[in-house]
């Protein structure tokens, strides 16, 4: 057995059989005038193509470019259009509803109509991502609701919601409209 150490580890099962002399050849370029002037067109060529695909490029990036300006534009302006067709709906039933004589015999289909018209309008906000946020016998917070004022009471803590005057609405997760509210405070 040989007592040397392998200098790499994992190969002590190979054997070098010969050495790759492809790697030692001269490959450095002919430099004859001949050769020298090929090179130079070979170059041209290139250096053509390439500021060929440079422009169009350039071209595809800059329609590409007023096409989102476009879209960008497009969709500020009409982005609400799946909403705006969801409450014509209500607003066609409210229009039904106000053309109507309201008389004491149909007065409570009138009022029942007004009532299944707001779930409607209800409806077309949710499924549009705009939803209320419950507040009343909440404590007051700044971030969703407005006082206008506080009230002396002792059926809820001082801090919490006992009005609402105006429902604060959400966007998805961003509040939309702040509610108005009237917060609790200890009676003296």
């Amino acid at each position: 057995m040989n007592d040397k150490k392998n200098e790499n580890p994992g190969t002590e099962n190979f054997e070098v059989v010969g050495e790759d002399t492809s790697l030692n050849e001269d490959t450095s370029p002919d430099t004859s005038p001949n050769t020298a002037e090929v090179d130079v067109v070979d170059l041209k060529t290139q250096l053509q193509k390439v500021s060929t695909e440079y422009l169009y490029l350039r071209a595809e990036f800059d329609n590409f470019r007023k096409q989102s300006i476009k879209e960008r534009s497009d969709l500020l302006r009409y982005g609400g259009e799946r909403l705006a067709k969801d409450l014509l709906d209500s607003l066609d039933i409210f229009e039904t509803a106000l053309a109507s004589d309201v008389t004491s015999e149909n007065y409570k289909v009138f009022v029942d109509g007004i009532k299944m018209t707001s779930q409607s309008l209800i409806t077309a906000l949710q499924k549009h991502g705009i939803t209320d946020v419950a507040c009343e016998g909440k404590a007051f917070d700044p971030a969703i609701n407005e006082a206008l004022g506080s009230e002396p009471t002792d059926k809820l803590q001082p801090g919490y919601v006992t009005k609402v005057f105006k429902k604060p609405y959400k966007f998805h997760d961003k509040v939309l409209r702040t509610g108005q509210v009237i917060v609790a405070k200890a009676k003296e």
